[in-house]
């Protein structure tokens, strides 16, 4: 019965249509008007979806794109802005942050990472596929020519004062994304890549009139398209972007994606249970499963999932 279950475990992820830029943006932290044409996002929620407390403040995002780059655009509401950490590749979430996801192709594996904190410490990571699946982070990807920029609203790690909050700037070369993307370097009016963004937001306490993190207590994560569970790493919630080409057109495969993920899911749980795979009999499904030594694979019409989350055609 996992399909009834369907609704309840996937819920439609948001959507945004990024305009092409008239020009190449400038990259100073603040943002101007040379945005007006890229709406906001919807406020950020919590990332496990609107059954949790609304955020204390308010996230929200821009995006548009050229034929060099990715623009991101991020403003981050906050009464105190403070961080500690400086040095590139730093585990950037150990302070409040910003944080991008990147699944070009949208099939859950090779994925991008981006972390930047209010100093403008960056953090950028591949990941062949979540953690979850047994995948580990390539600390060695970096992004050439990326340019960043973050504006402080207020007075950055100044305790005496109330601040309004930050924005950062995000330029990503398309290049920077490879042959990893699996789809045309830049996009084509009217592709779509899945997308996410976080923000990570820690209590803070005073000692000798510096801010850090309370220890013992656990970060707000609060997210643009909600996770459903405290995970960044999973790709099948991320929004989906469109860039350019009029109207957000809805994938007409997403029906198939959420069963493939509820199958997916089942036999995951599944197996951390009884550590194995679960039969056909234990797992009734519509779906066409065929097995091999290395575990299962799962398809509906042109679509198939594999045991370790990975999308692919058929």
């Amino acid at each position: 019965m996992w399909f009834l279950l369907t609704a309840a475990l996937m819920a439609e992820p948001n959507s945004y249509v990024s305009p092409k830029a008239a020009a190449p943006l400038k990259i100073d932290g603040v943002i101007d008007h040379q945005w007006d044409s890229a709406p906001w996002t919807s406020d950020f929620v919590d990332i496990e979806g609107s059954a949790k407390p609304k955020p204390r403040f308010r996230t929200r995002a821009r995006m548009m794109w050229d034929t060099q780059y990715f623009y991101i655009a991020a403003e981050l509401s906050e009464p105190h802005v403070w961080g500690t950490l400086t040095r590139h590749d730093s585990v950037i979430f150990h302070d409040n942050d910003f944080e991008v996801f990147i699944d070009p192709n949208g099939d859950s594996h090779e994925y991008f990472e981006f972390e930047i904190n209010a100093l403008n410490t960056s953090w950028d990571l591949f990941l062949p596929k979540p953690y979850k699946d047994a995948g580990s982070a390539d600390n060695g990807w970096e992004i050439p020519g990326l340019r960043t920029a973050v504006s402080v609203r207020g007075t950055l790690n100044d305790p005496r004062d109330i601040d309004q909050g930050w924005s950062v700037e995000i330029a990503i070369p398309w290049a920077a994304f490879g042959a990893r993307a699996r789809m045309p370097l830049p996009p084509r009016e009217g592709d779509q890549w899945r997308v996410n963004f976080s923000r990570v937001e820690w209590l803070h306490e005073l000692v000798g009139g510096k801010y850090q993190r309370i220890k013992g207590t656990k970060e707000d994560n609060w997210v643009w398209s909600p996770q459903g569970k405290v995970n960044m790493h999973l790709p099948e919630h991320w929004g989906y972007v469109q860039f350019g080409g009029g109207a957000f057109r809805p994938d007409p495969s997403q029906p198939v994606r959420q069963r493939l993920q509820a199958y997916y899911q089942s036999q995951y749980d599944f197996h951390r249970s009884r550590k194995r795979w679960a039969t056909d009999a234990e797992l009734p499904t519509p779906l066409k499963v065929t097995r091999d030594p290395k575990g299962w694979q799962a398809c509906e019409g042109a679509l198939c999932i594999r045991q370790d989350a990975l999308v692919q055609p058929r």
